[in-house]
């Protein structure tokens, strides 16, 4: 059996004991079995259990706003920033980042292989009106998506159902589509690493520091909300920031590759 519980529900009230806090995070720290990793040896040394609920970054700081976990873990600084601002959580800490990508077939019909230039490459994909899978669902990917298509000047919204596809999904889900429909599509690297149906395709942008993906982690507020666990929620935020806990984070791989990049004691200098 899995050590971790994935929830995919939006209203958790009740469900946690004293020994159980809810961790509200993104699809892609759940998809690259981070936590299955982590959890455990923070399990171990606190007697604290994690059960995750892995949804878009949007929806985690929405349920988090409406006092449904303890811990909100995403990948979107403004909106987490905003969050702390408006009283939500208690102290926002950067954790760990990695970056995103474009994955697309072989074919590429767009001719945005080998581009370090996120933007030249959009206008490319649109230009040619080559099809392009978004998760289209407030994701922090989609958000990233988003600010990156308004840099370029391009509203792909216009065409939307043409070129232009929202799935409104998950990261995993979105790739599946996007493959299956033969377009592009933009995942943050940890996923795709561990993506299982690749068939033929490949990455063909990377390297832009656009695409740079930093994550953080809060205790929600115990005073706005009075059944966060804010003694064992604070437990886990101190752990994943600690030198244990950063170990951790850069000792989890797959094929050989590290996922992502601890950076909280470079935050703290």
């Amino acid at each position: 059996m899995r050590f971790l519980t994935i929830l995919f529900l939006a209203t958790l009230g009740g469900m946690a004991d004293a020994a159980n806090i809810i961790l509200q995070s993104t699809t892609s720290t759940a998809n690259s079995d981070l936590y299955d990793h982590l959890l455990p040896k923070f399990e171990e040394t606190s007697g604290i259990k994690v059960s995750v609920v892995a949804v878009g970054t949007g929806q985690a700081i929405r349920n988090a706003v409406n006092c449904d976990g303890d811990v909100l873990l995403v990948h979107a600084r403004p909106a987490e920033e905003k969050f702390v601002a408006d009283g939500g959580g208690v102290e926002r800490f950067d954790v760990m980042y990695n970056d995103f990508v474009i994955v697309g077939p072989q074919a590429d019909p767009a001719g945005i292989a080998g581009l370090d230039d996120v933007g030249a490459a959009l206008k490319r994909i649109a230009e040619a009106e080559a099809i392009f899978a978004s998760r289209g669902d407030d994701s922090g990917t989609h958000r990233k998506e988003r600010m990156l298509w308004e840099m370029t000047g391009i509203d792909p919204v216009l065409a939307s159902g043409l070129w232009y596809r929202e799935t409104g999904s998950g990261m995993g889900a979105t790739l599946n589509a996007g493959i299956g429909m033969g377009g592009y599509v933009m995942t943050d690297r940890a996923t795709w690493i561990t993506f299982g149906n690749t068939q033929d395709y490949r990455i063909h942008v990377e390297g832009d520091p656009l695409l740079f993906n930093q994550y953080g982690v809060m205790l929600i507020n115990p005073e706005k909300c009075q059944n966060v666990r804010a003694e064992e929620g604070q437990a886990l935020v101190d752990w994943l920031i600690s030198e244990e806990g950063q170990d951790a984070i850069a000792a989890h791989r797959k094929g050989g590759q590290q996922l992502f990049f601890p950076n909280a004691r470079a935050a703290k200098k």
